[in-house]
């Protein structure tokens, strides 16, 4: 069983960017799939963008054309790149992994492993 890591997350302003970054460690990447999600204080999880084994990425509606998913196997890294931030992003982020990945990315029981999360906070 690997581990997941999330960092980069922190305190911005409106409109500002961060890039999140997820580390692998324990197992090699392999045919995993990827995402990550973000749950808001009272609120349910909710999917924000995943990157299949295949390369094919995902996003919701919300973040679509503001952030970017994307992975390097060799250094057992993924990253989420958000950009135009809003104060309706903040959130904790949560990445996670499943092997292969032939489901829909977008449900959070398909994933077998998950990070702790790193926290977000877009002010206005």
């Amino acid at each position: 069983q690997f581990q997941l890591t999330e960092s980069g997350g922190g305190l911005v302003q409106d409109g500002s960017s961060l890039r999140l970054s997820c580390a692998v460690s324990g197992r090699t990447f392999g045919s995993y799939s990827w995402a990550w999600f973000r749950q808001a204080p009272g609120q349910e999880r909710e999917f924000v963008a995943a990157i299949r084994w295949t390369g094919d990425k995902y996003y919701s509606d919300s973040v679509r054309d503001r952030f970017a998913i994307s992975r390097d196997s060799a250094r057992n890294m993924m990253w989420l790149e958000m950009n135009s931030l809003k104060p309706e992003d903040t959130a904790v982020y949560y990445c996670a992994a499943v092997l292969k990945g032939l489901q829909d990315l977008r449900i959070g029981s398909v994933y077998d492993v998950w990070g702790r999360g790193t926290q977000v906070t877009v002010s206005s």
